[in-house]
Protein backbone atom coordinates (compact mmCIF):
# COMPACT_ATOMS: atom_id res chain seq x y z
CA UNK A 1 0.00 0.00 0.00
CA UNK A 2 1.25 3.21 -1.14
CA UNK A 3 1.76 6.19 1.22
CA UNK A 4 -0.78 8.54 2.59
CA UNK A 5 -0.62 11.95 2.29
CA UNK A 6 -2.20 14.11 5.46
CA UNK A 7 -3.44 17.65 3.90
CA UNK A 8 -4.28 20.86 6.80
CA UNK A 9 -7.90 20.95 7.27
CA UNK A 10 -8.02 24.18 9.24
CA UNK A 11 -7.27 26.42 6.22
CA UNK A 12 -6.57 27.09 2.66
CA UNK A 13 -4.14 25.12 0.99
CA UNK A 14 -0.97 26.71 -0.20
CA UNK A 15 1.90 25.98 -3.00
CA UNK A 16 3.88 24.85 -0.23
CA UNK A 17 1.75 21.86 0.77
CA UNK A 18 1.56 20.51 -3.15
CA UNK A 19 5.26 19.84 -2.55
CA UNK A 20 4.60 16.94 -0.36
CA UNK A 21 1.99 15.45 -2.37
CA UNK A 22 3.01 12.09 -4.31
CA UNK A 23 3.83 11.91 -7.66
CA UNK A 24 0.82 9.74 -9.17
CA UNK A 25 0.02 10.27 -12.19
CA UNK A 26 -2.54 12.96 -11.16
CA UNK A 27 -2.86 16.14 -11.80
CA UNK A 28 -2.33 18.70 -8.48
CA UNK A 29 -4.02 21.80 -8.94
CA UNK A 30 -4.43 24.91 -6.07
CA UNK A 31 -7.61 27.60 -6.90
CA UNK A 32 -7.85 29.86 -3.93
CA UNK A 33 -6.40 27.20 -1.31
CA UNK A 34 -8.55 24.27 -2.91
CA UNK A 35 -6.86 20.95 -4.01
CA UNK A 36 -8.15 20.14 -7.66
CA UNK A 37 -7.17 16.33 -8.49
CA UNK A 38 -7.78 14.97 -12.11
CA UNK A 39 -6.36 11.71 -13.40
CA UNK A 40 -4.56 11.26 -15.94
CA UNK A 41 -5.40 12.44 -20.00
CA UNK A 42 -6.67 9.85 -22.43
CA UNK A 43 -4.49 9.26 -25.38
CA UNK A 44 -7.05 12.20 -27.84
CA UNK A 45 -6.25 14.66 -24.76
CA UNK A 46 -2.30 13.83 -25.20
CA UNK A 47 -2.60 14.03 -29.09
CA UNK A 48 -4.17 17.36 -29.03
CA UNK A 49 -1.52 18.86 -26.37
CA UNK A 50 1.34 17.57 -28.73
CA UNK A 51 0.05 18.43 -32.38
CA UNK A 52 -0.51 22.27 -30.42
CA UNK A 53 2.43 22.29 -28.57
CA UNK A 54 4.33 21.73 -32.00
CA UNK A 55 2.56 24.07 -34.03
CA UNK A 56 2.99 27.08 -30.98
CA UNK A 57 6.68 26.05 -31.08
CA UNK A 58 7.45 26.26 -34.90
CA UNK A 59 5.66 29.78 -34.93
CA UNK A 60 7.14 31.20 -31.20
CA UNK A 61 9.82 33.86 -31.28
CA UNK A 62 12.20 35.06 -28.25
CA UNK A 63 11.24 36.34 -25.49
CA UNK A 64 8.34 33.42 -25.29
CA UNK A 65 8.77 30.12 -24.86
CA UNK A 66 6.25 27.04 -25.68
CA UNK A 67 5.35 24.17 -22.65
CA UNK A 68 3.44 21.50 -21.63
CA UNK A 69 1.94 19.99 -18.22
CA UNK A 70 2.98 19.30 -15.54
CA UNK A 71 4.14 22.77 -15.25
CA UNK A 72 2.95 24.97 -12.19
CA UNK A 73 2.28 28.19 -13.03
CA UNK A 74 1.91 29.75 -9.41
CA UNK A 75 -0.82 33.14 -9.70
CA UNK A 76 -0.97 33.54 -6.08
CA UNK A 77 0.12 31.54 -3.32
CA UNK A 78 -3.09 29.57 -3.15
CA UNK A 79 -3.65 29.46 -6.80
CA UNK A 80 -1.46 26.88 -8.72
CA UNK A 81 -2.59 26.07 -12.13
CA UNK A 82 -0.73 23.35 -14.96
CA UNK A 83 -2.23 24.63 -17.84
CA UNK A 84 -2.07 21.78 -21.16
CA UNK A 85 -0.63 23.72 -23.09
CA UNK A 86 1.25 27.57 -22.42
CA UNK A 87 3.33 30.26 -23.66
CA UNK A 88 5.66 32.08 -21.22
CA UNK A 89 7.90 34.86 -21.18
CA UNK A 90 11.52 33.24 -20.61
CA UNK A 91 11.34 35.97 -18.14
CA UNK A 92 8.95 34.42 -16.08
CA UNK A 93 10.37 31.01 -15.78
CA UNK A 94 11.63 30.90 -11.75
CA UNK A 95 13.29 27.22 -10.51
CA UNK A 96 11.13 25.34 -11.18
CA UNK A 97 7.53 26.59 -11.95
CA UNK A 98 6.24 29.64 -13.90
CA UNK A 99 6.35 33.11 -11.42
CA UNK A 100 3.43 35.02 -13.48
CA UNK A 101 0.11 34.40 -15.85
CA UNK A 102 1.24 32.80 -19.07
CA UNK A 103 0.82 35.02 -22.22
CA UNK A 104 -1.26 31.94 -23.33
CA UNK A 105 -3.06 29.39 -21.22
CA UNK A 106 -4.55 26.28 -23.08
CA UNK A 107 -6.78 23.79 -21.77
CA UNK A 108 -8.40 20.95 -23.50
CA UNK A 109 -11.38 20.06 -22.50
CA UNK A 110 -11.97 16.19 -21.55
CA UNK A 111 -15.34 15.22 -19.47
CA UNK A 112 -13.81 15.36 -16.09
CA UNK A 113 -12.51 18.49 -16.29
CA UNK A 114 -14.54 20.71 -19.10
CA UNK A 115 -16.72 22.70 -16.32
CA UNK A 116 -13.54 24.08 -14.40
CA UNK A 117 -11.17 24.86 -17.35
CA UNK A 118 -13.89 26.84 -18.84
CA UNK A 119 -15.01 29.06 -15.69
CA UNK A 120 -12.99 28.42 -12.74
CA UNK A 121 -9.93 28.23 -14.51
CA UNK A 122 -10.18 30.72 -17.10
CA UNK A 123 -11.39 33.16 -14.37
CA UNK A 124 -8.53 32.59 -12.63
CA UNK A 125 -5.93 33.38 -16.15
CA UNK A 126 -8.38 36.40 -16.43
CA UNK A 127 -8.25 37.78 -12.98
CA UNK A 128 -4.16 36.98 -13.20
CA UNK A 129 -4.01 39.22 -16.41
CA UNK A 130 -3.57 36.54 -18.78
CA UNK A 131 -3.63 37.95 -22.01
CA UNK A 132 -4.79 34.49 -24.07
CA UNK A 133 -6.63 31.70 -22.74
CA UNK A 134 -8.07 28.70 -24.84
CA UNK A 135 -10.24 26.08 -24.62
CA UNK A 136 -10.06 23.36 -26.99
CA UNK A 137 -12.15 20.24 -27.61
CA UNK A 138 -11.25 17.25 -28.93
CA UNK A 139 -14.71 15.70 -29.25
CA UNK A 140 -16.11 17.77 -32.09
CA UNK A 141 -12.85 19.39 -32.54
CA UNK A 142 -13.10 22.82 -31.82
CA UNK A 143 -11.15 26.21 -30.30
CA UNK A 144 -12.58 28.78 -28.21
CA UNK A 145 -9.79 31.70 -27.78
CA UNK A 146 -10.61 34.97 -25.44
CA UNK A 147 -8.30 37.84 -25.78
CA UNK A 148 -7.55 39.97 -22.76
CA UNK A 149 -9.60 43.75 -23.38
CA UNK A 150 -9.47 46.46 -20.67
CA UNK A 151 -8.41 43.83 -17.54
CA UNK A 152 -11.76 41.28 -19.20
CA UNK A 153 -12.04 38.48 -21.81
CA UNK A 154 -14.08 39.70 -24.35
CA UNK A 155 -16.67 37.81 -26.90
CA UNK A 156 -14.35 34.94 -27.57
CA UNK A 157 -13.59 33.11 -31.14
CA UNK A 158 -15.03 29.96 -31.86
CA UNK A 159 -13.67 27.80 -34.83
CA UNK A 160 -15.07 25.14 -35.97
CA UNK A 161 -13.44 21.67 -37.20
CA UNK A 162 -11.79 22.31 -40.15
CA UNK A 163 -11.97 25.74 -40.46
CA UNK A 164 -9.19 28.08 -40.06
CA UNK A 165 -8.42 30.96 -37.35
CA UNK A 166 -5.00 33.12 -37.42
CA UNK A 167 -4.46 34.08 -33.87
CA UNK A 168 -1.88 37.43 -33.68
CA UNK A 169 -0.92 37.46 -30.19
CA UNK A 170 1.61 36.62 -28.92
CA UNK A 171 2.63 35.88 -31.89
CA UNK A 172 1.37 34.74 -35.32
CA UNK A 173 -0.21 31.30 -36.02
CA UNK A 174 -2.60 29.57 -37.94
CA UNK A 175 -4.83 26.58 -35.98
CA UNK A 176 -7.19 24.05 -37.50
CA UNK A 177 -8.71 22.41 -34.69
CA UNK A 178 -9.40 18.86 -36.94
CA UNK A 179 -5.89 18.94 -37.53
CA UNK A 180 -5.24 18.19 -33.61
CA UNK A 181 -6.94 15.40 -33.53
CA UNK A 182 -7.04 13.65 -36.96
CA UNK A 183 -5.12 10.28 -37.49
CA UNK A 184 -1.71 10.37 -39.24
Amino acid sequence: MGAVTALPQSRPLTRADLEGLPDDGHRYELVDGSLLVTPAPSWLHQRVVTRLALLLSSAVMPPFEVFVAPLDVVLADDTVLQPDVLVVRRADLGTHDVEAAPVLAVEVLSPSTRRIDETVKRARYEAAGCPAFWAVDPDPPSLTAWTLEGGRYGEPVVVQAQNAWTATAPFTVTVRPAELVADG
